[in-house]
């Protein structure tokens, strides 16, 4: 499949995402932007793919910090990323630290290939500039959800796809040995791109426990997403 946005592929297709529209009753997806109208639209295209999820929405950082606080159980969180009393990167770290394993999606008017690299290094599963059609939107919803990350072409090389780690990553040999034999069954499969219902499926075991796992994965390879966790789990692979 081609897109105009395009960085790490699920094996997933969009046509079987982990939600799709008959199973989406259940989501629950948090729009994060002080734009009342750009909200709405967020809001509108959300509702295009997925129309029976349960949208929550928040408009500054503090905001979204308590919300998340109080609920970490959103599937989805679609966050800009100059809110209100947010620095840099701060909230999307601080959402991080709080939601190990919930996609971020980072929706953004800034649209320089340093800032989306670094938001995909601080732990952000996709980013997606303000000036996105609806049909990329839409593309990227449904790739994320399926274990994807969506990020615009033109801001990926392949040398910083060779030398992008996380910030705060750790030798991944090390790591990677400290994982039990289930957990590196886990995230070999997290490497294929797979989602977490797709790992369930494939290990006969439920979906609770793939996402204890992919925790427990994060905590020690001391990552703060499933894409960088899968980084490091090529990085090994290809050394053997």
């Amino acid at each position: 499949m081609v897109y105009d946005l395009a960085y790490y592929q699920s094996s997933t297709s969009l046509n079987a995402t982990d939600h799709d529209r008959n199973n989406d009753a259940a989501l629950r997806i948090l729009i994060a932007d002080d734009h009342p109208l750009y909200r709405d639209a967020l809001e509108l295209v959300v509702n295009e793919v997925y129309p029976s999820a349960t949208i929550n929405s928040c408009a500054s950082q503090s905001e979204v910090l308590n919300t998340v606080e109080g609920d970490d159980s959103f599937d989805l969180i679609l966050l800009d990323l100059k809110l209100p009393d947010a620095k840099g990167f701060s909230c999307l770290t601080r959402v991080r630290d709080r939601t190990s394993v919930t996609p971020i999606v980072i929706v953004s008017g800034v649209e320089d290939s340093t800032t989306m690299r670094e938001a995909i290094e601080f732990g952000a599963t996709g980013y997606l500039p303000k000036s996105s059609s609806r049909t990329t939107m839409r593309n990227a919803l449904q790739l994320v959800m399926a274990g994807g990350v969506f990020m615009p072409a033109s801001a990926v090389s392949s040398s910083w796809l060779r030398s992008s780690t996380p910030r705060h990553q750790k030798n991944s040999d090390t790591e990677h040995s400290s994982l039990t034999q289930r957990q590196q069954t886990v995230l070999e499969i997290m490497a294929q791109g797979k989602s977490n219902k797709a790992i369930a499926n494939e290990l006969s075991i439920t979906e609770i426990t793939v996402k204890a796992h992919v925790s427990a994965i994060l905590r020690k390879l001391g990552v703060s997403n499933r894409v960088q966790a899968a980084m490091l789990a090529k990085e090994v692979l290809e050394k053997k």
